[in-house]
């Protein structure tokens, strides 16, 4: 008798032909009943979160929120830490589907989520109204393919976040290859002080570290070519383009998880700054295991 199908779930059975009146079954034939029995239940156990019922793994999860780390960092450290225990193991969009069902809406762990948002939603980007007119500026796509796939150390994506009322800003830089985030405050979100913070930045860093920098085309990196006189080249991503520079906006958000939109940053000092950039460095990253 032939081997059974491995695709099947068990719709197949056993079966002989006519002509032999007795002996084994010499192939196996497709039941479409038994194939619609098997899928209907399958439907009723799919888009549940049913990992959530083990209340050691629901402790675990609940106090990670809490701590501000994101699902994907919870699912990454949950295989590292119980890697031979099954009922301790949960996908992140799982976590995702438990926070906002409602039987789960009375935890209130909606806000502990990276966004925050009550309703989950979609994305999506803007199209370009404008260009840049950011002098001596090099395209993102002139970029060379090594700082694209992350292969060397020293090359950094930058931005700048504004405080509520315009009461100064936020100058942040990410390395793209090991993910790391520093930031520094600025009295305001201008040409002359975006740059003292860059040079301040990466003067105290080693030649090989400080390789180039990729910026969005605000007004205050138009004093990029200060950079160069450093060694350090400068790109600029597409105008609307976010993405081009996920790393820098992703985490411009974990700070804004810590200070979200609207908050005075000149009620903060740069030892309370310095306080957060370290705890999200802190953060267990899926991208470097």
């Amino acid at each position: 008798m032939g081997g059974k199908p491995s695709s099947t779930s068990q719709a197949y059975v056993p079966y002989r032909t006519a002509a032999l009146k007795c002996g084994p079954c010499t192939q196996w034939q497709y039941r479409a009943s038994i194939a619609q029995d098997k899928a209907a239940q399958a439907l009723k156990q799919s888009h549940r979160p049913w990992r959530m019922t083990h209340d050691p793994l629901v402790d675990w999860v609940v106090q990670a929120l809490r701590r501000g780390w994101t699902p994907k960092m919870i699912a990454g450290r949950l295989r590292l830490l119980y890697p031979e225990d099954t009922r301790m193991r949960i996908c992140a969009e799982s976590i995702y589907q438990w926070v906002y069902s409602k039987a789960q809406k009375w935890r209130e762990l909606v806000q502990y989520l990276p966004r925050g948002n009550e309703k989950r939603r979609k994305r999506s980007g803007r199209k370009v109204h404008r260009q840049s007119c950011i002098p001596d500026r090099v395209s993102i796509h002139d970029r060379p393919g090594e700082v694209e796939d992350r292969l060397e150390f020293g090359h950094w994506e930058g931005d700048s976040m504004i405080g509520g009322d315009h009461s100064g800003a936020i100058h942040t830089e990410v390395e793209r290859k090991t993910r790391y985030l520093t930031a520094t405050l600025l009295p305001k979100c201008g040409a002359k002080e975006t740059l003292a913070a860059q040079l301040c930045i990466f003067t105290a860093l080693p030649i090989g570290a400080r390789t180039s920098v990729t910026t969005d085309n605000g007004k205050e990196f138009t004093d990029h070519a200060g950079l160069h006189k450093t060694g350090i080249k400068t790109f600029f991503a597409d105008p609307y383009s976010s993405w081009q520079r996920g790393t820098n906006e992703h985490f411009n958000g974990h700070i804004r998880r810590y200070l979200p939109k609207g908050t005075r940053f000149d009620t903060i000092n740069e030892q309370e700054l310095h306080e957060i950039i370290n705890e999200i460095n802190h953060q267990p990253r899926k991208c470097l295991g």
